[in-house]
């Protein structure tokens, strides 16, 4: 008997079976954005794939019944193309029933094999690798065929949106983006060698602006340098010539009582001009925007954009003054050490498990640098001396340590109360913080 008719049709059943495979898996792996992109630029396929997706109801009903009616003719076909070459290789071996029965198995094997590997795996492997392509390939034929069974798909579109709404789930393709999905495609970015490590931190860091607060990246308190109204002409030139700041605060006796502030060009140009450095002159102070210090980096920008502004001072819930901040310290956050001079830094690690880190450290940086996920309560403090005093309950003194899980912190230099330095040792790699009640007034507490 002649079977190569039979072979020929399983084997365009095969095809064409690959054919919808491939169009199923590209339809749903195809980027929205993507599409997005190639459909402004004028791409007709695109903007057919992106309505399909809007409506995928129509689209998989259509192909599920091509799908496996194209099974069903294979399994038929395949039994005819096979078991009449079978039963003849296999005639002088067999009786005639045992040969019939081992002829149709030998026929489904291969046939079976023959769409799992041509008609399934490979087409959707080929599919994950360029959805986008594919699926502009395959959406012109796949129009044709809905409309072809316009009347079946209908009715299966109307049964499976009626079953999906009765499990309380949406009947069209919601695609969001989150800042999670971002982070994580630069992370696989990063890790394929296509982002720069530098580039990734800046990325991250411009997402933390929605998280962290004013205090991560403002000039403290302590080391704020400010004139008073009636501060003398010597005493100016002297603190203008030991710090590199372009302005200063002027105070009217004391920092909680800020009047304004001045540039250090204006003092310049009085200075050439050989005026006397003065403050209650018309013209020479310029206002000042306050902001209170539970804003978020992402919420200063905006004040600076609607203000017009680069310079703020910062006041906590009681009206004192906690801190300043300009658009340059935003964005040294964001930029991280690639505009971090080395006088600045913050975090020197001095080897692989050893950090000497300033104890005006903000918390994000110092979870960041030693891949910690949350310090304990980290809501009660703001600086790596914060999360000492905190620990320890009590002002520490040099040699104090707070052992948390698999990382030791220890202080190394206190000046008047103030902690300056603080060195952190890791013991094991890649360990992670437990949190625990510490003991009031304990010199070395375990965590």
């Amino acid at each position: 008997m002649n079977s190569l008719p039979q072979v020929a049709a399983l084997f365009g059943l095969v095809f064409l079976s690959a054919f919808f495979s491939s169009a199923e898996i590209s339809l749903a792996s195809a980027s929205k954005t993507r599409l997005q992109t190639l459909a402004d630029d004028g791409d007709r396929r695109a903007a057919l794939v992106l309505e399909l997706q809007s409506h995928p109801g129509r689209f998989f009903s259509a192909l599920q019944v091509m799908i496996n009616a194209t099974a069903l003719l294979g399994g038929v076909i395949g039994d005819a193309a096979f078991t009449p070459f079978f039963d003849w290789v296999f005639a002088e071996f067999l009786p005639g029933r045992d040969l019939s029965h081992v002829s149709f198995l030998i026929s489904f094997v291969i046939a079976t094999t023959l769409f799992v590997i041509f008609a399934d795996l490979l087409p959707k492997r080929l599919a994950i690798a360029r959805p986008e392509s594919v699926a502009m390939f395959a959406v012109r034929p796949m129009n044709f065929i809905i409309k072809f069974l316009r009347p079946i798909v209908y009715v299966l579109e109307r049964l499976s949106d009626a079953c999906i709404r009765s499990l309380g789930l949406p009947t069209k393709r919601q695609e969001t983006i989150t800042s999670e999905d971002i982070l994580a495609s630069v992370g696989a970015g990063a890790a394929a060698g296509v982002i720069a490590p530098e580039e990734e931190t800046v990325i991250q860091n411009v997402f933390e602006l929605e998280s962290r607060l004013v205090p991560s990246a403002m000039t403290a308190r302590e080391s704020i340098v400010y004139f008073t109204l009636d501060e003398t002409d010597e005493s100016i030139r002297a603190k203008i010539a030991t710090v590199p700041y372009n302005r200063f605060l002027v105070c009217d006796k004391d920092l909680d009582h800020v009047v304004g502030f001045v540039d250090s060009k204006h003092l310049l140009r009085r200075v050439l001009e050989d005026k006397p450095l003065m403050f209650r002159e018309p013209g020479i102070l310029q206002g000042v925007q306050f902001i209170p210090d539970s804003l978020t980096l992402s919420e200063v920008l905006d004040v600076f954009q609607r203000t017009h502004t680069d310079f703020a001072v910062i006041i906590n819930e009681y009206a004192l003054v906690v801190g300043i901040i300009t658009i340059n310290d935003v964005m040294a956050t964001v930029m991280g050490d690639l505009v971090t001079n080395e006088d600045d830094v913050q975090i020197i690690q001095r080897d692989e498990d050893t950090w000497l880190v300033d104890g005006a450290t903000p918390i994000e940086d110092i979870e960041h640098a030693l891949e910690i996920d949350e310090l304990p309560e980290d809501s009660a403090y703001e600086t790596v001396a914060g999360f000492m005093m905190y620990m320890l309950r009590k002002i520490p003194k040099r040699t104090d340590k707070v052992v948390l899980a698999d990382y030791t912190f220890e202080v190394m230099d206190v000046d008047n109360n103030k902690i300056d330095q603080v060195l952190v040792t890791r013991t094991k790699k890649n360990a992670r913080p437990e949190q625990r009640t510490p003991a009031p007034d304990a010199s070395q507490i375990p965590v």
